[in-house]
């Protein structure tokens, strides 16, 4: 029997601990990228939509056959997290004391732990959660038209032009 949430894409969004702007260096973003388009070609995920803002990604995502939406956000932050704070030891010590927790299994935190996913059982809905992801970055002025925002699908969807080969139309 397959997996309910294989079926559906599920939208979902990832913030960062307290919502810090450690995303706002493109080379954070760009480790970002570098983590869906890994799971994109590995065949692990489709990645149908992202926006990836100052302080959370949004997606909208779906799970590839053996694999779950947990083992894929699970690798997805765990990859992330490492690539960042490697850079954040070798460039930015300080900030990386942003991010020190008190916790069991890790010195540091910089994902907020359990993001919900939500199924988009339907069209009319996944089409509401595209606008929303894509319509962010200009809801919070860092541009005029969405499809300006470089670090999202939006340019995909409004006039077939991206960078991102991992990006899979419904």
């Amino acid at each position: 029997m397959k997996n309910f949430s294989e079926t559906y894409p599920e939208f979902l969004t990832i913030t960062i601990l307290d919502w810090k702007n450690l995303l706002k260096p493109t080379k954070y973003k760009e480790i970002l990228i570098n983590s869906l388009s890994f799971l994109a070609n590995e065949n692990r995920a489709k990645i149908f939509a992202f926006c990836i803002m100052d302080n959370h990604i949004h997606l909208i995502w779906q799970s590839c056959s053996g694999y779950t939406s947990r083992d894929n956000q699970h690798s997805f932050t765990k990859f992330t997290a490492q690539h960042i704070r490697f850079d954040l030891i070798a460039n930015h010590p300080s900030v990386l004391n942003h991010f020190k927790v008190d916790a069991k299994d890790r010195m540091y935190q910089f994902w907020e732990r359990n993001p919900l996913p939500i199924l988009l059982y339907t069209e009319s809905v996944f089409i509401q959660k595209l606008n929303y992801v894509h319509e962010n970055p200009v809801k919070a002025g860092m541009c005029t038209r969405a499809e300006e925002y470089e670090f999202s699908s939006a340019s995909f969807y409004y006039n077939g032009i991206t960078r991102f080969d991992f990006l899979t139309h419904l």
